[in-house]
């Protein structure tokens, strides 16, 4: 039986080519039926901290696609305990901890000097106009910090709880997310990139069938 450990961004991101619906709610209602007509063929898994991921995106979490959704797959927290990863990793990881830490400071302090030519050039500006100018530093800046901090980074518990998962039940990690996918790629982790994703289900749908 094949193990799937599925990322909370697949249901939303529909530029991602899974080809499995124009909208979350036809994702989440595909997959629901590949899981349900591969249940002695495939298992698909997401920690807790996915689901409460994936159940913040919806006002009405009583949907019936959503239950339906919910009824089938498996929901498991990893082990932390008795999973074992090799040293090099943890090296690799602080040392890009330290490499965007620098380069957050660094463009941090581009933005504070662009605020500083700002004002010296507004010599009079009142509270609401002060905020207007000053806002468009602030987004330029949380754009930058983000991209040189988060982009392709393990950036939230729920990242790394997918990749444990993964590697505990020997599953393929299913994610749109580049961070998650690369540093699975450093554990040692099982992938399915999205696109090829659904032709994997329907493979395994009609394996069998044939004979």
């Amino acid at each position: 039986m094949e193990r799937f450990v599925l990322d909370a961004n697949l249901f939303f991101n529909m530029e991602a080519g899974l080809e499995l619906g124009k909208k979350t709610g036809e994702v989440i209602d595909n997959i629901t039926n590949y899981a349900q007509k591969l249940k002695n063929k495939a298992g698909f898994f997401m920690p807790p901290s996915a689901i409460k991921e994936f159940l913040s995106f919806f006002e009405n979490k009583n949907q019936p696609v959503i239950k339906r959704f919910l009824s089938t797959i498996i929901i498991r927290s990893p082990n932390k305990n008795h999973l074992k990863f090799p040293a090099p990793i943890f090296y690799q990881l602080i040392d890009d901890i330290r490499k965007r830490s620098y380069q957050g400071l660094n463009l941090g302090e581009e933005e504070i000097e662009k605020a500083g030519q700002l004002m010296m050039r507004e010599k009079k500006l009142d509270k609401k106009e002060f905020q207007i100018k000053i806002g468009a530093v602030i987004k330029n800046f949380r754009q930058r910090y983000r991209q040189a901090t988060r982009t392709g980074f393990l950036d939230s518990v729920t990242d790394l709880d997918l990749i444990v998962l993964a590697k505990e039940i020997d599953g393929f990690l299913v994610s749109t997310d580049e961070g998650v996918i690369n540093w699975g790629r450093s554990f040692g982790v099982k992938e399915v990139m999205p696109p090829a994703f659904r032709l994997r289900l329907e493979s395994l749908l009609h394996q069998g069938q044939a004979e």
